[in-house]
C-alpha cells in the first residue's frame, strides 16, 4: 500500500486508517458528523494527496486534450479551470478529472487515485498522434484541500494572493507560508467552498501545520475520506467506479453540461445519437421516505417490485437527517417525483426522486 507524505501527521492526530484506491488514508479523526458539519458551518482540512497529476505540455497539448476530454478546451484561459471526463471509445467514462490551462502551451490534469495507470496509458495511446510533452507527477505531488466557509480567512494569513479574487473553477500559482509555487484552486468537492493547494511533496507537514494553527481559532478540523463522502454526496456529485464508470455514459451521468457535442472529442458521434435517441436510463438523485440508508448496489424497484435500476451512492445526509442517494433508474421511473423503491433487507422502501443538490 502507498502512503501519502502526510501519513505519519494521520497517525499521529489518531486518525482512523483505511485502505482506499491503493493508499493508506484517513477515514475519520473526531468523527464523520462532526467532519461534516465542520466543514459546512466553519472549516475542514483533507489530506487528498492519493489523487494523480499530469502536465501535459508543448504546441499540441490543448489538442489532444480537445480530442480525449469531453468538454470544451478551448474556452480556457490562464488560470481557469474545467471540469471534464475522459471518454473511453465505447460510451463510457475512464474517469472524470479537472484540467488546469497554466498557459497556452502549458496544462495540469488531475484525476482520481484509482486510475492513474489506466488515465496514464489512455493518454498515451492517443497521445501518440499528437505528441504532446506529458509528465506524470503523482508520486511527487501532495495535494491539501481546505473546506468550508472559513477557508478564505484561514489561508489568507497565509498568502499574499488575494484569494477573494479567484473565482469558482478558477486558481492562481503563488506563495503559502514561504512555500513558493503553490497551485491554489478554488475548485473542491464538497460544496462549502475553499480552496486545494498542489504542492511538493517535501512540504506537506509544513502546510498542513500552518494551515491547521492559521485555522485553530476559527473552528477547523481536520477531517478524513467518510466526511469527504458525505458532503459531495449532499451537493450530488459524481465519484468515479460508484456512479460513473466505464459502463456509464456522461448523457446517463447527467454530464450533458460537460459534453460539448460541436467538438470533435473520442465518442462524440456515440454520445450526438445517444442525445438524439434518448437516452433509457438516468443518474437521479432520490430520498427515502422512511427511516432507511440506501447503500451502493442496492436494487431499486417499481411498485409491482420489477427490478428498474441501481443505488450507486447513498447516506445518511447530516444536515437533513434522512436517507439520500444516487442511482440509474430506468425511463420512464427517472423524472423528477417520481415513487420508486429501494430493496432493503427484502423490503421495499418508499423512495422519492428528486432534483439535486439534495442540500
Amino acid at each position: 500500500m502507498n502512503r501519502t507524505a502526510l501519513y505519519n501527521k494521520h497517525v499521529s492526530l489518531g486518525a482512523k486508517i483505511v485502505p482506499f484506491a491503493g493508499f493508506e488514508m484517513p477515514v475519520q479523526y473526531s468523527g464523520v458528523t462532526e467532519e461534516h458539519f465542520a466543514v459546512r458551518e466553519k472549516a475542514g482540512i483533507f489530506d487528498v494527496s492519493h489523487m494523480g497529476q499530469f502536465f501535459i505540455e508543448g504546441e499540441n497539448a490543448k489538442k489532444l486534450l480537445q480530442y480525449i476530454t469531453s468538454n470544451d478546451v478551448d474556452t480556457l484561459e490562464d488560470g481557469k479551470a474545467q471540469y471534464s471526463c475522459l471518454p473511453n471509445g465505447k460510451g463510457g467514462i475512464v474517469d472524470d478529472l479537472i484540467v488546469y490551462r497554466m498557459n497556452e502551451n502549458k496544462y495540469f490534469v488531475v484525476v482520481n487515485a484509482s486510475n492513474i495507470d489506466k488515465d496514464w496509458a489512455h493518454f498515451q495511446k492517443y497521445n501518440e498522434k499528437f505528441g504532446a510533452e506529458m509528465t506524470n507527477v503523482s508520486d511527487d505531488t501532495s495535494l491539501i484541500a481546505l473546506q468550508g466557509p472559513k477557508a478564505t480567512e484561514i489561508l489568507q494569513k497565509l498568502t499574499d494572493v488575494n484569494l477573494s479574487e479567484i473565482p469558482y473553477y478558477h486558481f492562481r500559482v503563488g506563495t503559502v507560508d514561504g512555500v513558493q509555487e503553490v497551485i491554489i484552486s478554488n475548485t473542491g468537492y464538497t460544496g462549502s467552498g475553499g480552496f486545494e493547494l498542489y504542492f511538493k511533496n517535501e512540504y506537506a507537514e509544513q502546510l498542513w501545520d500552518a494551515i491547521s494553527n492559521a485555522g485553530k481559532d476559527l473552528g477547523l478540523i481536520p477531517c478524513g475520506l467518510a466526511a469527504r463522502d458525505t458532503l459531495r454526496l449532499e451537493k450530488g456529485f459524481c465519484l468515479y467506479g460508484n456512479d460513473i464508470d466505464d459502463t456509464t455514459s456522461p448523457l446517463e451521468a447527467g454530464l450533458g453540461w460537460i459534453t460539448k457535442l460541436y467538438v470533435d472529442f473520442v465518442d462524440r458521434d456515440f454520445l450526438a445519437k445517444q442525445k438524439e435517441e434518448g437516452i433509457t436510463r438516468k443518474l437521479v438523485g432520490f430520498e427515502m421516505q422512511e427511516k432507511a440508508v440506501p447503500r451502493h448496489d442496492y436494487l431499486v424497484v417499481d411498485a409491482e417490485g420489477n427490478a428498474i435500476g441501481k443505488v450507486t451512492s447513498g447516506t445518511m445526509s447530516p444536515m437533513k437527517k434522512i436517507g439520500v442517494g444516487l442511482a440509474y433508474v430506468n425511463k420512464p421511473h427517472f423524472k423528477v417525483g417520481s415513487e420508486i423503491f429501494i430493496q432493503i433487507r427484502n423490503k421495499n422502501i418508499p423512495a422519492k426522486v428528486v432534483k439535486l443538490p439534495f442540500v
